[in-house]
């Protein structure tokens, strides 16, 4: 009996420490995923000037659109790590930003043709190819955490250990349109 008991204690003890350690794990994979979006938006402010000065040879009276570029860029820097919504607010407008400067290439032959645009051009949509696969990557990491902490007897654990749900990247309304086609 005494026996019975102690070996139902030891499973439920190996029990509890396996769950809590898968959502250690799943937190740290939340950690993980945010720090590839980190990284591709690293990556993207430092092309950012680059682009700029390319651009500013070639187009010197659409000031305006590279000064707000700038102003982002120098906005989503300054931004607290730990503050993931606002950080992809202001990417999200960054973005929008960058599609401007993209389009200024239409108007400017000689931009268009030159080859340092090129190939900064290329390198922000690849990044930017790649932050939308890290933002995907995080919401994924986050549904799982989240499903680890609501479901029995994960919840059990995580209430006992303050582990909260995680909030989503979301999409901005604006991209949430549906786009107008006309013919």
């Amino acid at each position: 009996m005494i026996l019975a008991i102690i070996i139902i204690l030891i499973i439920l003890i190996v029990l509890y420490i396996a769950i809590y350690n898968g959502l250690q794990r799943a937190k740290v994979n939340i950690e993980e995923s945010w720090s590839q979006i980190d990284v591709q938006l690293k990556r993207r402010n430092d092309l950012i000037p680059n682009l700029v000065e390319t651009v500013k040879g070639y187009a010197k009276h659409e000031s305006e659109t590279l000064e707000k570029v700038i102003q982002l860029r120098n906005q989503l820097v300054q931004i607290p790590t730990g503050n993931h919504q606002e950080q992809m607010q202001v990417s999200n407008q960054l973005t929008d930003s960058l599609k401007s400067i993209f389009a200024l290439s239409e108007s400017y032959p000689n931009l268009k043709a030159n080859e340092n645009f090129a190939q900064l051009q290329e390198e922000l949509v690849n990044t930017e190819n790649k932050l939308a696969y890290s933002r995907q990557l995080y919401n994924s990491t986050v549904s799982f955490f989240n499903k680890k902490i609501l479901v029995f007897p994960s919840n059990i654990v995580a209430s006992i250990h303050g582990f909260t749900k995680q909030e989503f990247l979301a999409t901005p309304s604006e991209e949430r349109n549906v786009p107008k086609v006309k013919f």
